[in-house]
């Protein structure tokens, strides 16, 4: 095919965040997310993996149940279970105990309820 670019695995991206991004951190950029391969500073343009089942910050004292929906708190930049204002980014794919720092995140766009 003389059209294909690349899989999609990961995407270069610009980072948004004033003060950075850490390498393995969650970065939102529209309706694209992504956990950032590298370090970056804002606007840098760094490969963020698009795909694929990380540990990823969590929101304190939250405990996420395995196979719950989660989202991207961009604000805080943490996963959440409130859908209300956050950015779904896939699947809990093991349970976090309210004392974990971090869930275990199958990266996933999966459809809205009931559909």
């Amino acid at each position: 095919m003389r059209n294909y670019v690349q899989p999609g695995n990961s995407l270069a991206i610009a980072v948004p965040y004033a003060g950075g991004i850490l390498s393995g951190q969650g970065v939102l950029v529209g309706a694209l997310f992504g956990v950032a391969a590298v370090d970056g500073a804002q606007n840098a343009v760094i490969e963020a993996a698009t795909q694929g089942v990380f540990d990823i910050t969590k929101e304190p004292a939250l405990a996420i149940t395995a196979g719950a929906r989660v989202f991207w708190d961009n604000t805080n930049r943490r996963i959440t279970t409130t859908a209300a204002g956050n950015f779904q980014v896939g699947i809990a794919s093991l349970a976090a105990l309210a004392a974990d720092t971090t869930v275990r995140v199958w990266l996933n766009r999966v459809p809205a309820l009931g559909t």
